[in-house]
């Protein structure tokens, strides 16, 4: 469970800690599918992927989404979080190291907005998004 975050101490312009996952590997896709329920070929079948002109397989975009959500609620208890949003923006490959990171963009009394990425060890963009949080006050 996330340390004890308070208002006062989020100001505009901090990160928020950055979560770096390890590479994606074909076990967890396969234990994604039988989590989510997703078992398109797409995600752990490399030849499937190479037939629908992919080059490969690709991890499921809830995956990744959960990546970036397990990155806020390392910093923000859960019960704070009050919108969370994602948009996708690139293929996560297996193999990828997936990095989330965030800025505060705006602090309105105790609540706060972030931005959001998702990019992987090449730099790309996976996932951007955006969440709001309301602070306790000390």
């Amino acid at each position: 469970m996330p340390q004890q975050i308070c208002s006062e101490d989020v100001q505009v312009g901090d990160t928020m800690p950055v979560l770096i996952k390890p590479p994606i590997d074909l076990v967890q896709l396969v234990k994604y599918a039988g989590a989510s329920g997703d078992f398109n070929p797409l995600h752990f079948d490399p030849e499937y992927g190479k037939a629908v002109g992919l080059g490969s397989n690709i991890a499921h975009g809830m995956l990744i989404m959960g990546f970036v959500g397990q990155a806020i609620t390392n910093w923000i208890p859960k019960k704070f979080v009050k919108k969370f949003g994602v948009r996708f923006a690139g293929q996560t490959l297996p193999g990828d190291i997936v990095t989330v990171t965030g800025l505060v963009k705006d602090k309105t009394g105790n609540r706060i907005v972030c931005d959001l990425e998702a990019r992987n060890q090449n730099g790309n963009l996976l996932v951007v998004g955006s969440f709001e949080a309301d602070l306790p006050c000390r």
